[in-house]
């Protein structure tokens, strides 16, 4: 007949577009960041990586510290899938050789992420991913001789000092490498010639991260022991 149509003619069903999720949203906006940084990861930029619009993110983040808690949570889980806090610890090992390689394992996965301590710093993971590392953190500090309260005010002390010597480290970073340092060393002693403690203070100040890092992390340990009597 001559208004049949042909099947041809019918149009064909869209295809379905791959359903955003949460983990899809963390992992783009954790590889902008090393772009763009905090400040430039906006909801609007990550939906312009993943293609869609930017409201679409808001049916699983209400607002960024939501986002900022789920990639947290991805930057722990690559580390402890990777290599786990404690890389290097035997079992049988101290709770001084604990806390100094799980540090050293944060602030390793903090630089790898432009900003990275500053996502983590304030931001709350979701989910219990975090739970088994914890648990074993604290149990051994409990069994080499610290009670709960101690234990806790240790492993936390120990990683708030990592955090926020990588707040400080990627804060003094040249923003390219074509860059002026953030800090002229010389510049700054000539400033402060009134003040040659201070002056000379500069060398250790801005210079040689790793092994102030190191130093202070044996200084926070020492001090652990010291002052809870646990050797």
């Amino acid at each position: 007949m001559a208004d049949e149509k042909n099947p041809k003619d019918a149009k064909k069903p869209k295809p379905d577009k791959p359903r955003l999720d949460k983990a899809q949203v963390a992992d783009t906006a954790l590889d902008l960041l090393n772009d763009v940084g905090l400040e430039g990861l906006t909801l609007r930029a990550i939906a312009k990586e993943l293609n869609v619009q930017a409201p679409a993110l808001y049916w699983h983040f209400k607002n960024k510290q939501a986002l900022l808690d789920e990639m947290a949570t991805v930057m722990f889980r690559r580390m402890v899938g990777s290599a786990g806090a404690g890389v290097g610890y035997e079992p049988g090992g101290s709770w001084q050789e604990w806390l100094t390689l799980g540090n050293r394992q944060l602030r390793a996965t903090l630089l790898r992420y432009r900003d990275g301590a500053r996502v983590f710093s304030g931001s709350r993971f979701t989910g219990t991913d975090h739970g088994p590392e914890m648990e074993a953190s604290l149990r051994l500090l409990t069994e080499a001789g610290f009670t709960a309260d101690q234990a806790a005010l240790a492993s936390s002390t120990a990683y708030m000092y990592t955090l926020g010597f990588v707040t400080e480290e990627q804060g003094m970073q040249q923003p390219s490498p074509d860059a002026p340092p953030p800090v002229d060393v010389a510049e700054r002693a000539e400033m402060l010639a009134d003040y040659p403690l201070a002056a000379a203070a500069g060398e250790r100040l801005f210079t040689g991260y790793d092994e102030r890092f190191e130093e202070g992390l044996r200084l926070i340990v020492a001090g652990i022991g010291a002052r809870y009597g646990v050797r």
